[in-house]
């Protein structure tokens, strides 16, 4: 990867940011604190969040996975959809400059954007726009009821919004987290929508 393409994809970011502080989004802190994680990428002990766990999803390939797949290598797990006009980008690029600085140990993470709109985001949309940001970047989505019961298993909230007299119809609310998840697919802790792609790397460096 170019310095040129990390310094664009650093500005980048800084310009999304900005924009997205002008929208409101929903935050799971509450339920975060409640459970001793202090929310800045690392939390309490391991045991004490109940975030993850079994899912049956499709990946970008058109294949279907389960979280097996992606055992002995850690997750960044990330829910977003591929219409999302601000917070999932700011995500994604964070996401693709973090594993930009970890270099050659990038092989050693599965990062995971999870569709929470499985009604537009095909395998092949996913596979689409989850390229253009990282070529390592999985992209899953499946059945309503498949995408249902792993933003449960992981705590994520999400909801469609009508826009009346917009060409997109509706957009989805979802909360921005980011989950690092570890080899065994156990809860490591998460970063949130301004965390830094440098904060990110020294958590995956220290998970190894």
């Amino acid at each position: 990867m170019s310095n040129a393409i990390r310094g664009l994809r650093r500005g980048l970011i800084i310009v999304v940011v900005l924009l997205a502080a002008g929208f409101a989004w929903i935050s799971l802190s509450g339920w975060l604190a409640q459970d001793g994680s202090d929310g800045n990428g690392g939390g309490g002990g391991v045991n004490e969040v109940s975030i993850g766990g079994p899912f049956t999803l499709t990946d970008q390939d058109g294949r279907s996975v389960t979280e097996k797949d992606y055992a002995g290598k850690l997750m960044l797990v990330y829910f977003g959809f591929t219409s999302c006009p601000d917070i999932c980008p700011t995500g994604m690029q964070t996401i693709a400059i973090a594993l930009d600085d970890l270099g050659a140990d990038a092989e050693k993470v599965t990062p995971i954007l999870v569709s929470v709109d499985p009604e537009r985001d095909t395998p092949e949309v996913m596979k689409d726009y989850v390229s253009s940001f990282h070529e390592r970047m999985v992209g899953l989505t499946g059945t309503p009821e498949q995408i249902a019961a792993a933003a449960k298993a992981y705590r994520v909230y999400y909801q469609k919004v009508q826009l009346p007299g917009s060409s997109l119809d509706y957009s989805v609310d979802h909360s921005g987290f980011i989950y690092l998840m570890g080899r065994d697919g156990k809860y490591l802790a998460h970063f949130r929508h301004n965390s830094t792609p440098e904060e990110i790397a020294k958590k995956l460096r220290a998970s190894f």
